[in-house]
């Protein structure tokens, strides 16, 4: 009874993730997302959210953020410096499960605080803007990134509602060629303005110009109504998104995810391959292994027993 009940709530809720909003990916797409895993706990961080569900959020709700604006031209002055020695970077192997489908459309990124791992490489390389950091509680994780010419994200969603998106932009076109859309509305980047939005959202970036685009990215902690959802985002962050670390170099802190999605994809990579060659056979084995895994945990033990 109780795994029913468990299956019911997990039903209810990716539901509610899938049809959030104005844009949606189609069911089957959805259904193998891994937004679809978290359902249960985003559905909560909405319901307790202090601030609005609603893609673009207001700055009035982060004041602390305001000292990153008023800084911006010292922030841009480390991530060109950096830019120019080739720092933002992607992955130099499967190490970056957060990002890793990103980096064969031309992003980069070049990370300064990943939760409470350790990033030796941003406090050598970027003193200023980590020191900044460590001045703001609220701001869980925070990188350079890199947007090439003539280079577009596809659209998604971000897995996890325990925080929203603050993005800066340092060096962009100016140009509204140049802009990330998030459940239909548009936003394009200027140098030294900011936005906040709801990664949760399915959205997309696109840099349709012959310049490159370079912002200041982070994760801030979502303001929540309860003290106990509070605490809860906290242990998720410190101890499932802190594993989800990925180095900038051979000093910085792999997290044990990132760890074993080396290996993992070695499967992904054989699957992609399986797809190209027999697409068919691919597509029936997904879902075997789907329904074999819905049969063993919900139906075997009533048919076994």
């Amino acid at each position: 009874m109780i795994k029913w009940i468990i299956l019911a709530i997990f039903v209810i809720s990716a539901l509610y993730i899938q049809y959030r909003g104005k844009v949606r990916h189609s069911f089957y797409r959805q259904f193998f997302d891994h937004s679809t895993l978290l359902a249960p706990i985003n559905f909560l961080m909405y319901a307790f959210s202090k601030v609005p569900n609603q893609p673009y959020i207001e700055t009035q709700y982060f004041k602390d953020l305001k000292v990153l604006d008023e800084n911006w031209e010292m922030i841009r002055d480390e991530a060109k410096a950096l830019y120019s020695r080739g720092g933002i970077k992607a992955a130099d192997t499967y190490n970056d499960l957060g990002f890793n489908s990103f980096f064969k459309t031309g992003w980069k990124r070049f990370y300064l605080k990943w939760y409470d791992s350790a990033h030796p490489s941003a406090a050598e390389l970027c003193p200023k803007t980590t020191a900044l950091l460590k001045t703001l509680p609220s701001i869980k994780a925070a990188m350079f990134t890199e947007l090439a010419p003539n280079s577009r994200l596809v659209r998604h969603r971000d897995p996890y509602a325990g925080s929203l998106r603050y993005h800066l932009g340092l060096m962009t076109p100016n140009d509204d060629h140049c802009f990330i859309d998030v459940d239909g509305q548009r936003y394009s980047w200027r140098d030294g303005q900011s936005v906040v939005f709801d990664e949760t959202y399915i959205h997309y970036a696109e840099n349709a110009t012959e310049q490159n685009r370079i912002i200041f990215f982070a994760d801030v902690e979502r303001p929540l109504k309860s003290r106990l959802m509070e605490k809860f985002n906290h242990w998720f962050g410190k101890n499932v998104m802190t594993a989800a670390s990925s180095p900038n170099d051979t000093n910085d802190q792999t997290g044990g995810l990132n760890k074993a999605f080396a290996y993992v994809y070695q499967i992904r990579l054989k699957a992609k391959a399986l797809k190209k060659t027999n697409r068919q056979l691919y597509y029936v084995l997904k879902w075997v292994l789907m329904l074999g895994i819905f049969f063993l945990i919900f139906i075997r033990p009533y048919v076994f027993k």
